[in-house]
């Protein structure tokens, strides 16, 4: 399915609120293909979600789903500690460092019964049984890598496309490990390199994410191999997301990097370099979702507080040339831009 479509963008699975049934109908009714975000998210609220993306549009979307992985053995009392005093500064205490699965098989089993035609993976790989259930209901399973070595056992284990992450991607990276170097598990490919390494391995359709935000990007990623981009970050500041208000006042005023961190979530993901990040990065540890847990209060307090200093700013590194609007008008433009970079490229070759 998400080799044929007819305009080759999809719009990525951004959990914690950024991707709404609106954002996923809007993309998916350009041309496009949407992704409801079910990380962190209960499986009631999904299963509404998923009937106001079916009151918008007729077209078929897909559902992204976090696989849980083995509660971390790591210590991790001294960052709670920290968190305490983080705490204090906003008037709140630390949430509770708890593992949880994020409610997967309950969502597993719900995707099967609501006929999602597309259900990814993020985070790890999905038990081969869960593949079998999907495959056996007609449905496509896609899952995110992040190296070759990923991609290789991804496949062996039944994924029908992969989506290939680039480090340049906003957000948590989709690395199986989190071995702790450069905060990110493990080495870290560019998205054009990952994906001439991984299309080098398999002999799957492949779906390109990192940074992407021109039409000239989406054009780049279909002329090394990719059959479709996904692209978060460019949709952020759309008319349709659930962006919220200090994230978007931090996408527009642009000027700061971005960088990998746990400090938020426990797992790396990369974000909008600010006061938090700065100060506590170098102490996160490797505990996804406890540390998510912990910090809760913390981010939900300053972001009441319009505090940009103490939130998650996801995004991706060329965040500053994310467009606004409609989001079917970032589509078009995507569209139009991609294939002007086509145009221009095979020119060059005339």
């Amino acid at each position: 399915m998400l080799d044929t479509l007819r305009t080759p963008i999809i719009a990525a699975p951004m959990a914690g609120g950024p991707t709404t049934p609106e954002l996923v109908a809007a993309v998916t009714g350009a041309g496009g293909f949407g992704f409801l975000a079910a990380g962190m998210l209960g499986v009631g609220a999904l299963d509404r979600q998923i009937d106001e993306v079916r009151e918008r549009t007729r077209e078929p979307f897909g559902v992204n789903l976090f696989v849980p992985r083995e509660r971390s053995t790591v210590d991790i009392s001294g960052y709670v500690g920290r968190m305490a005093r983080e705490a204090r500064a906003h008037g709140v205490t630390p949430g509770l460092a708890k593992w949880d699965d994020d409610g997967y098989p309950a969502k597993l089993d719900l995707v099967l019964r609501r006929d999602i035609p597309v259900v990814s993976f993020t985070f790890a790989l999905p038990e081969e049984e869960d593949v079998r259930r999907l495959h056996e209901a007609g449905i496509q399973v896609v899952i995110t890598v992040a190296t070759p070595e990923d991609a290789r056992r991804a496949v062996r284990r039944g994924a029908d496309v992969l989506c290939v992450q680039g480090f340049e991607a906003g957000g948590h990276r989709g690395a199986f490990t989190d071995d702790g170097a450069g905060q990110a598990g493990g080495e870290l490919y560019g998205l054009l390199a990952a994906l001439r390494l991984v299309a080098a391995e398999v002999d799957v359709p492949l779906v390109a994410a990192g940074a992407l935000m021109h039409g000239a990007d989406v054009a780049a990623v279909l002329a090394a191999g990719a059959v479709a981009a996904q692209l978060g970050t460019a949709f952020l500041r759309s008319d349709e997301a659930g962006t919220s208000a200090v994230q978007r006042e931090a996408l527009t005023a642009g000027g700061r990097p971005t960088a990998l961190t746990r400090a938020f979530t426990g797992r790396p993901a990369r974000g909008i370099v600010n006061r938090f990040l700065a100060e506590h990065t170098a102490h996160a540890p490797a505990a996804y979702p406890q540390i998510l847990h912990v910090t809760k209060p913390i981010r939900d307090a300053a972001a009441a507080a319009g505090d940009g200093e103490a939130v998650s700013c996801w995004a991706g590194q060329t965040y500053p040339l994310a467009g606004t609007g409609p989001a079917a008008g970032i589509v078009g433009r995507l569209r139009a831009e991609a294939v002007t970079a086509l145009d221009r490229a095979a020119a060059r070759f005339g």
